[in-house]
């Protein structure tokens, strides 16, 4: 097999495990991979605004903040303004919210994660670099991606 064919598949596979990965997770749950995210950071830092979930999950403001009136619609996350700063919104869980993520499977990037973190250095590196220039290779070097592996759009459902 070239070895042009063998790249191919390779990133096809990743585009696959992600996609499937992303569908289980909707079926078992009935949420994205950005908003189980979400809501695990907001269980994770309970009284974190909302410009400190978006900086913690790597997401923009508007991003999180789309996400968090489609979990509010759903009655998993309800805005509790600040008592000793009006300015301020903290995002909180609902126990219907709670319930979900204990049943709830780990993200596909946390999985993926601990492998990572388990490697060398220098392999660390190494794909770190391959992985860029494929993004540039496919003029993807500009695109704004979150940390997050998921396929779609990062505020569906």
């Amino acid at each position: 097999m070239k070895q042009l064919e063998q790249v191919l598949i390779s990133l096809r596979r990743v585009i696959r495990a992600t996609d499937l990965h992303s569908k289980q997770l909707v079926k078992t749950t009935g949420l994205t991979a950005p908003q189980l995210l979400l809501l695990q950071a907001i269980r994770d830092r309970v009284d974190g605004t909302i410009g400190q979930l978006a900086k913690h999950i790597s997401l923009s403001q508007a991003t999180v903040t789309t996400i968090l009136d489609r979990l509010e619609k759903r009655d998993l996350v309800k805005r509790v303004r600040s008592t000793t700063d009006k300015r301020k919104v903290h995002a909180c869980l609902t126990d219907k919210a709670t319930e979900i993520l204990k049943e709830a499977p780990v993200p596909l990037q946390e999985h993926f994660a601990e492998q990572f973190n388990d490697l060398e250095a220098w392999e660390q590196t190494m794909i770190i670099s391959s992985l860029q220039r494929i993004a540039q290779m496919m003029d993807a070097q500009d695109i704004d991606a979150a940390p997050v592996l998921d396929v779609g759009s990062l505020d569906t459902q």
